[in-house]
């Protein structure tokens, strides 16, 4: 379009010129480029707004359905193998079912414990390969990451997960849509126990308990002291006239 629209000021000028109104010549041409630059701003412009309203329709799950006294407790695991038995036991005892975020280097060294999990009937979910940044990934590295995982747990237990936890909550556009991409839903949480740093398991119970509301996620990975508030957090939330759901149900995927 560019070079046609060159092409024709051209011949117009000759034209113009052989006449003697180079006055119009010069306005022709400053309106033509006014024109093309307006035009090829104008396209540049719509694809920033497509991908900005693409990005900005991918976002992240921070709580379930808000309808039902549903709560989900997720476990994200990279490491803490030796609770993990613990953990399922509890679950059992108030016939409660967890979440799972299992990282695929800890799988890679855990195959046994996480068929533990899948035969209990609790969740796993994708919580990618290396415990990488994903917000400092680009989209291949990204998706590499999640179906890393995803194969991996799929070859162990033949189960097909759909729910990624980006490791320490880090995510970008691309992290939302790479995961989209293979299937699966971005997943954060409401509450954070935080029980990776503070070793305290008072805090962790308050945490995980206070303030508790439908649809709530609540954070947690499998330590000494998170196994040793479970067992008052699952009592607490029962008391609470809330159900101890996995995420997929929580968000009524099941």
């Amino acid at each position: 379009m560019y070079i046609a629209l060159v092409f024709g000021i051209n011949i117009f000028e000759v034209f113009m010129q052989k006449t003697g109104e180079k006055i119009f010549v010069n306005i022709f041409v400053n309106v033509i480029i006014c024109i093309v630059v307006f035009s090829i701003f104008s396209f540049s412009l719509a694809g920033e707004v497509f991908t900005f309203a693409s990005a900005e329709n991918e976002k992240p799950i921070y709580k379930g359905n808000q309808s039902k006294n549903n709560v989900s407790l997720m476990f994200n695991v990279y490491q803490g193998t030796e609770y993990i038995d613990g953990i399922l036991s509890l679950l059992d005892k108030y016939d409660a079912k967890a979440t799972f975020f299992v990282g695929g280097s800890w799988v890679n060294k855990n195959e046994q414990t996480l068929q533990k999990i899948a035969d209990s009937q609790n969740e796993i979910g994708n919580h990618g390969f290396l415990h990488r940044s994903q917000d400092k990934l680009d989209f291949e590295k990204n998706k590499q990451e999640i179906l890393l995982c995803h194969d991996l747990v799929f070859k162990i237990t033949g189960q097909k997960m759909n729910l990624f936890a980006p490791p320490s909550g880090a995510f970008c556009s691309h992290t939302l849509s790479a995961a989209k991409e293979l299937g699966y839903k971005t997943i954060m949480w409401s509450k954070d126990t935080i029980d990776w740093r503070d070793h305290d398991k008072n805090v962790i119970f308050k945490r995980a308990t206070k303030n508790l509301s439908n649809g709530d996620l609540v954070l947690m990975h499998p330590t000494k002291e998170t196994l040793e508030a479970l067992d008052d957090i699952l009592a607490e939330i029962k008391r609470q006239n809330f159900e101890v759901v996995t995420v997929s149900c929580n968000l009524d995927q099941e």
